[in-house]
Protein backbone atom coordinates (compact mmCIF):
# COMPACT_ATOMS: atom_id res chain seq x y z
CA UNK A 1 0.00 0.00 0.00
CA UNK A 2 1.47 3.53 -1.15
CA UNK A 3 1.69 6.04 1.52
CA UNK A 4 -0.34 9.20 0.85
CA UNK A 5 1.79 11.90 2.79
CA UNK A 6 5.38 12.79 1.47
CA UNK A 7 8.69 12.22 3.48
CA UNK A 8 9.69 15.59 4.96
CA UNK A 9 13.36 15.50 6.04
CA UNK A 10 14.64 18.43 7.54
CA UNK A 11 17.74 20.01 6.06
CA UNK A 12 20.97 20.09 7.77
CA UNK A 13 22.56 23.81 8.79
CA UNK A 14 25.88 23.56 9.83
CA UNK A 15 26.88 26.52 12.58
CA UNK A 16 29.05 28.86 11.79
CA UNK A 17 30.63 28.61 14.95
CA UNK A 18 32.22 25.56 14.27
CA UNK A 19 33.66 25.70 10.80
CA UNK A 20 35.08 22.39 8.75
CA UNK A 21 34.70 18.54 8.74
CA UNK A 22 37.22 17.82 11.77
CA UNK A 23 35.76 20.39 13.86
CA UNK A 24 32.38 19.22 13.27
CA UNK A 25 33.53 15.64 13.93
CA UNK A 26 35.81 16.27 17.13
CA UNK A 27 33.94 18.79 19.12
CA UNK A 28 30.64 16.54 19.49
CA UNK A 29 32.85 13.39 20.05
CA UNK A 30 34.71 15.29 23.10
CA UNK A 31 33.19 17.73 24.58
CA UNK A 32 29.57 17.32 24.23
CA UNK A 33 29.05 15.09 27.30
CA UNK A 34 25.07 15.48 27.98
CA UNK A 35 23.32 14.39 30.91
CA UNK A 36 24.45 10.43 31.41
CA UNK A 37 21.03 7.77 30.39
CA UNK A 38 20.20 5.00 32.27
CA UNK A 39 20.95 1.95 30.64
CA UNK A 40 19.75 -1.33 31.68
CA UNK A 41 22.72 -4.22 30.85
CA UNK A 42 21.87 -7.32 29.74
CA UNK A 43 24.52 -10.27 28.64
CA UNK A 44 23.75 -12.47 25.89
CA UNK A 45 25.91 -16.09 24.87
CA UNK A 46 26.44 -16.28 20.58
CA UNK A 47 25.60 -19.18 18.90
CA UNK A 48 29.01 -19.87 18.79
CA UNK A 49 29.48 -19.52 22.65
CA UNK A 50 31.20 -16.35 23.00
CA UNK A 51 29.58 -13.50 25.37
CA UNK A 52 28.27 -9.23 24.15
CA UNK A 53 26.74 -7.32 26.16
CA UNK A 54 23.56 -5.03 25.25
CA UNK A 55 22.37 -1.79 26.69
CA UNK A 56 18.90 -1.11 26.74
CA UNK A 57 16.76 2.01 27.44
CA UNK A 58 13.44 0.95 28.56
CA UNK A 59 10.23 2.14 27.87
CA UNK A 60 6.22 1.52 27.56
CA UNK A 61 5.57 -2.50 26.70
CA UNK A 62 4.65 -2.46 23.10
CA UNK A 63 6.11 1.06 21.57
CA UNK A 64 8.80 1.01 18.79
CA UNK A 65 12.63 -0.37 19.16
CA UNK A 66 15.31 1.43 17.57
CA UNK A 67 18.58 -0.94 17.62
CA UNK A 68 21.71 0.95 16.85
CA UNK A 69 24.79 -0.74 16.01
CA UNK A 70 27.92 1.61 16.90
CA UNK A 71 30.77 2.38 15.44
CA UNK A 72 34.50 1.17 15.02
CA UNK A 73 35.04 1.44 19.02
CA UNK A 74 32.20 3.34 20.14
CA UNK A 75 28.91 1.91 22.38
CA UNK A 76 26.29 3.02 24.18
CA UNK A 77 27.94 6.07 25.88
CA UNK A 78 29.11 7.18 22.28
CA UNK A 79 27.62 10.64 21.66
CA UNK A 80 25.60 9.56 18.55
CA UNK A 81 23.94 7.09 21.00
CA UNK A 82 22.68 9.21 24.37
CA UNK A 83 21.75 12.06 21.26
CA UNK A 84 19.25 9.35 19.62
CA UNK A 85 17.84 8.01 22.44
CA UNK A 86 17.41 11.09 24.55
CA UNK A 87 15.53 12.22 21.34
CA UNK A 88 13.62 8.98 21.41
CA UNK A 89 13.02 8.26 24.52
CA UNK A 90 10.50 10.94 25.57
CA UNK A 91 8.08 9.91 22.49
CA UNK A 92 7.83 6.45 24.34
CA UNK A 93 10.01 4.80 21.96
CA UNK A 94 12.28 1.96 23.52
CA UNK A 95 16.78 1.97 22.24
CA UNK A 96 19.04 -0.65 22.78
CA UNK A 97 22.84 -1.20 21.66
CA UNK A 98 23.86 -4.60 21.00
CA UNK A 99 27.87 -4.26 21.32
CA UNK A 100 30.22 -5.68 19.35
CA UNK A 101 32.73 -8.44 20.81
CA UNK A 102 35.54 -6.64 22.95
CA UNK A 103 33.43 -3.51 23.19
CA UNK A 104 30.94 -2.74 25.64
CA UNK A 105 34.13 -2.30 28.06
CA UNK A 106 33.80 -6.45 28.58
CA UNK A 107 36.89 -8.87 26.56
CA UNK A 108 34.63 -11.28 25.20
CA UNK A 109 35.99 -15.18 25.47
CA UNK A 110 36.59 -16.10 21.48
CA UNK A 111 39.74 -15.02 19.83
CA UNK A 112 37.56 -13.30 17.81
CA UNK A 113 36.79 -9.65 17.80
CA UNK A 114 34.67 -7.79 15.42
CA UNK A 115 34.54 -6.22 12.25
CA UNK A 116 33.19 -3.56 9.50
CA UNK A 117 31.55 -6.59 7.53
CA UNK A 118 30.05 -8.78 10.13
CA UNK A 119 26.43 -9.09 9.10
CA UNK A 120 26.32 -12.63 9.91
CA UNK A 121 26.43 -10.94 13.87
CA UNK A 122 23.72 -8.00 12.61
CA UNK A 123 21.36 -10.69 11.29
CA UNK A 124 21.44 -12.95 14.78
CA UNK A 125 21.41 -9.62 17.20
CA UNK A 126 18.29 -8.62 14.93
CA UNK A 127 16.74 -11.69 14.66
CA UNK A 128 17.34 -12.46 18.36
CA UNK A 129 15.34 -9.28 18.94
CA UNK A 130 12.35 -10.24 16.64
CA UNK A 131 11.57 -13.65 18.21
CA UNK A 132 11.67 -11.81 21.62
CA UNK A 133 9.13 -8.87 20.23
CA UNK A 134 6.77 -10.37 17.64
CA UNK A 135 4.53 -7.78 17.38
CA UNK A 136 6.68 -4.33 17.80
CA UNK A 137 8.20 -1.97 15.10
CA UNK A 138 12.26 -2.40 15.06
CA UNK A 139 14.27 -0.17 13.58
CA UNK A 140 17.90 -0.15 12.82
CA UNK A 141 20.60 2.34 12.80
CA UNK A 142 24.02 1.70 11.96
CA UNK A 143 26.90 4.44 12.72
CA UNK A 144 29.96 4.18 10.66
CA UNK A 145 31.41 0.77 10.89
CA UNK A 146 28.19 -0.02 12.16
CA UNK A 147 26.66 1.28 9.31
CA UNK A 148 28.39 -0.55 7.11
CA UNK A 149 28.19 -3.72 8.39
CA UNK A 150 24.16 -3.34 8.53
CA UNK A 151 23.77 -2.23 4.99
CA UNK A 152 26.05 -4.95 3.60
CA UNK A 153 23.46 -7.40 5.80
CA UNK A 154 20.42 -5.40 3.96
CA UNK A 155 21.67 -6.00 1.10
CA UNK A 156 22.68 -9.42 1.90
CA UNK A 157 19.43 -10.15 2.73
CA UNK A 158 16.99 -8.57 0.04
CA UNK A 159 13.12 -9.19 1.18
CA UNK A 160 13.83 -11.60 4.06
CA UNK A 161 14.72 -8.32 6.17
CA UNK A 162 11.61 -7.05 6.15
CA UNK A 163 10.60 -9.81 8.36
CA UNK A 164 12.99 -8.88 11.00
CA UNK A 165 12.66 -4.69 10.65
CA UNK A 166 10.73 -2.06 9.68
CA UNK A 167 12.94 0.15 8.19
CA UNK A 168 16.82 1.11 8.64
CA UNK A 169 19.19 4.13 8.54
CA UNK A 170 23.15 4.01 8.25
CA UNK A 171 24.88 7.48 9.00
CA UNK A 172 28.15 8.11 8.20
CA UNK A 173 28.72 4.31 6.31
CA UNK A 174 32.35 3.56 5.24
CA UNK A 175 30.51 1.80 2.15
CA UNK A 176 34.09 1.56 0.34
CA UNK A 177 36.83 0.50 2.79
CA UNK A 178 39.37 1.00 1.30
CA UNK A 179 39.10 4.65 0.20
CA UNK A 180 38.06 5.17 3.86
CA UNK A 181 41.28 3.08 5.10
CA UNK A 182 42.95 5.02 3.05
CA UNK A 183 41.74 8.32 3.85
CA UNK A 184 42.16 7.71 7.59
CA UNK A 185 45.42 6.17 6.93
CA UNK A 186 47.04 9.63 5.68
CA UNK A 187 47.79 13.34 6.48
CA UNK A 188 46.38 14.83 9.41
CA UNK A 189 43.69 12.10 10.02
CA UNK A 190 46.18 9.31 11.00
CA UNK A 191 47.40 11.85 13.95
CA UNK A 192 44.40 13.38 14.51
CA UNK A 193 41.94 9.69 14.36
CA UNK A 194 43.94 6.89 13.52
CA UNK A 195 46.15 7.24 16.19
CA UNK A 196 43.91 7.28 19.04
CA UNK A 197 41.71 4.40 17.24
CA UNK A 198 44.76 1.82 17.36
CA UNK A 199 45.60 2.99 21.06
CA UNK A 200 42.39 0.98 22.18
CA UNK A 201 42.37 -1.72 19.40
CA UNK A 202 46.41 -2.50 20.41
CA UNK A 203 45.57 -3.12 24.03
CA UNK A 204 42.72 -4.72 23.49
CA UNK A 205 44.15 -7.14 21.30
CA UNK A 206 47.32 -7.31 23.23
CA UNK A 207 45.07 -8.30 26.33
CA UNK A 208 43.11 -11.10 24.38
CA UNK A 209 46.35 -12.65 23.05
CA UNK A 210 47.26 -13.20 26.79
CA UNK A 211 44.03 -14.87 27.43
CA UNK A 212 44.17 -16.91 24.04
CA UNK A 213 47.39 -17.66 22.40
CA UNK A 214 47.19 -17.14 18.68
CA UNK A 215 50.22 -18.31 16.98
CA UNK A 216 48.56 -15.82 13.24
CA UNK A 217 49.14 -12.86 15.02
CA UNK A 218 52.73 -11.19 15.89
CA UNK A 219 52.51 -9.58 19.32
CA UNK A 220 55.49 -7.31 18.51
CA UNK A 221 54.10 -6.38 15.30
CA UNK A 222 50.65 -5.36 16.42
CA UNK A 223 52.14 -3.30 19.18
CA UNK A 224 54.24 -1.50 16.20
CA UNK A 225 51.13 -0.75 13.86
CA UNK A 226 50.81 2.56 12.84
CA UNK A 227 48.07 2.38 10.10
CA UNK A 228 44.77 1.20 9.92
CA UNK A 229 46.26 -0.81 7.28
CA UNK A 230 48.69 -2.48 9.22
CA UNK A 231 46.17 -3.44 11.94
CA UNK A 232 43.67 -5.06 9.59
CA UNK A 233 46.58 -7.38 8.17
CA UNK A 234 48.03 -8.57 11.31
CA UNK A 235 45.18 -8.86 13.59
CA UNK A 236 41.33 -8.48 11.70
CA UNK A 237 41.86 -9.86 8.48
CA UNK A 238 43.05 -13.07 9.74
CA UNK A 239 41.31 -13.17 13.22
CA UNK A 240 37.78 -13.06 10.66
CA UNK A 241 39.04 -15.57 7.97
CA UNK A 242 40.39 -13.27 5.37
CA UNK A 243 43.89 -13.77 3.51
CA UNK A 244 44.41 -9.85 3.71
CA UNK A 245 43.43 -6.65 4.40
CA UNK A 246 43.00 -6.48 0.92
CA UNK A 247 40.55 -9.21 0.65
CA UNK A 248 39.16 -8.18 4.05
CA UNK A 249 38.39 -4.78 2.80
CA UNK A 250 37.04 -5.85 -0.43
CA UNK A 251 34.49 -8.14 0.89
CA UNK A 252 33.55 -6.46 3.75
CA UNK A 253 32.52 -3.41 1.68
CA UNK A 254 28.83 -3.15 1.80
CA UNK A 255 28.80 -0.92 -1.27
CA UNK A 256 28.11 -4.06 -4.26
CA UNK A 257 25.32 -5.03 -2.17
CA UNK A 258 23.40 -1.51 -2.14
CA UNK A 259 20.99 -2.27 -5.09
CA UNK A 260 19.79 -5.71 -3.29
CA UNK A 261 18.33 -3.58 -0.25
CA UNK A 262 14.66 -4.18 0.06
CA UNK A 263 13.67 -2.68 2.85
CA UNK A 264 13.22 1.52 3.13
CA UNK A 265 16.55 2.87 4.42
CA UNK A 266 18.23 5.97 4.74
CA UNK A 267 21.79 6.75 4.03
CA UNK A 268 22.94 9.98 5.81
CA UNK A 269 26.60 11.22 4.36
CA UNK A 270 27.81 14.38 4.82
CA UNK A 271 30.27 15.90 2.27
CA UNK A 272 32.95 16.83 4.41
CA UNK A 273 33.30 13.78 6.55
CA UNK A 274 37.24 13.16 6.96
CA UNK A 275 36.49 9.47 7.21
CA UNK A 276 34.46 8.96 4.02
CA UNK A 277 35.87 10.48 0.84
CA UNK A 278 32.73 11.99 -1.53
CA UNK A 279 33.97 10.48 -4.36
CA UNK A 280 33.66 6.75 -2.62
CA UNK A 281 30.07 6.89 -1.85
CA UNK A 282 26.99 5.60 -4.18
CA UNK A 283 25.15 7.41 -6.52
CA UNK A 284 21.59 6.92 -7.49
CA UNK A 285 21.71 4.29 -9.85
CA UNK A 286 23.85 2.02 -7.23
CA UNK A 287 21.67 1.63 -4.85
CA UNK A 288 17.91 0.30 -4.93
CA UNK A 289 14.63 2.25 -5.58
CA UNK A 290 14.58 1.49 -0.92
CA UNK A 291 17.29 3.43 -0.30
CA UNK A 292 17.07 7.23 0.23
CA UNK A 293 20.17 9.12 0.17
CA UNK A 294 20.58 12.63 2.38
CA UNK A 295 23.85 14.25 1.55
CA UNK A 296 24.34 17.73 3.37
CA UNK A 297 27.59 19.49 2.54
CA UNK A 298 28.79 19.66 6.46
CA UNK A 299 28.48 17.94 9.12
CA UNK A 300 31.68 16.03 9.49
CA UNK A 301 31.88 12.23 10.41
CA UNK A 302 28.37 11.64 13.13
CA UNK A 303 28.66 15.17 13.61
CA UNK A 304 25.88 17.14 12.29
CA UNK A 305 26.13 20.17 15.67
CA UNK A 306 23.70 22.75 15.22
CA UNK A 307 22.48 25.98 16.81
CA UNK A 308 24.29 28.39 18.80
CA UNK A 309 27.24 27.31 20.52
CA UNK A 310 27.22 25.13 22.89
CA UNK A 311 25.21 23.61 20.29
CA UNK A 312 22.83 20.86 20.13
CA UNK A 313 22.71 17.01 18.62
CA UNK A 314 18.54 16.77 17.62
CA UNK A 315 18.99 17.04 14.05
CA UNK A 316 20.10 13.70 13.07
CA UNK A 317 17.74 11.84 15.47
CA UNK A 318 14.87 14.09 14.22
CA UNK A 319 15.65 12.85 11.22
CA UNK A 320 16.30 9.49 11.88
CA UNK A 321 12.80 9.43 13.93
CA UNK A 322 11.04 11.44 10.83
CA UNK A 323 11.96 8.28 8.59
CA UNK A 324 11.06 5.45 10.61
CA UNK A 325 7.91 7.00 11.42
CA UNK A 326 7.36 7.85 7.43
CA UNK A 327 7.54 3.83 7.13
CA UNK A 328 5.82 2.71 10.31
CA UNK A 329 4.06 -0.70 10.10
CA UNK A 330 0.30 0.16 8.66
CA UNK A 331 -1.59 -0.94 11.71
CA UNK A 332 -4.57 -3.27 10.75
Amino acid sequence: MHREHRLDLPPYRAPAWLPGGHAQTIYPALFMWRRALRYRREGWVTPDLDTIVVDWVDGRAGTPIVVLFHGLEGGSGSHYARALFQYAYPRGWRGVVPHFRTCGNVINRLPRAYHAGDSKEIDWVLTRLRQRFPDVPIYAVGVSLGGNALLKWLGESGSRAALVISAAAAVCAPVDLAASGAALDTGVNRHLYTREFLRTLRRKTLEKLKLTNNPFIDRAKVGRAMTLREFDDLVTAPLHGFHSVDHYWREASSKPHLKNIAVPTLMVHALNDPFVPAASLPGEDDVSPSVTLLRPKEGGHVGFVSGPPPGKLDWLPNVLVRFFMHHAPLRH
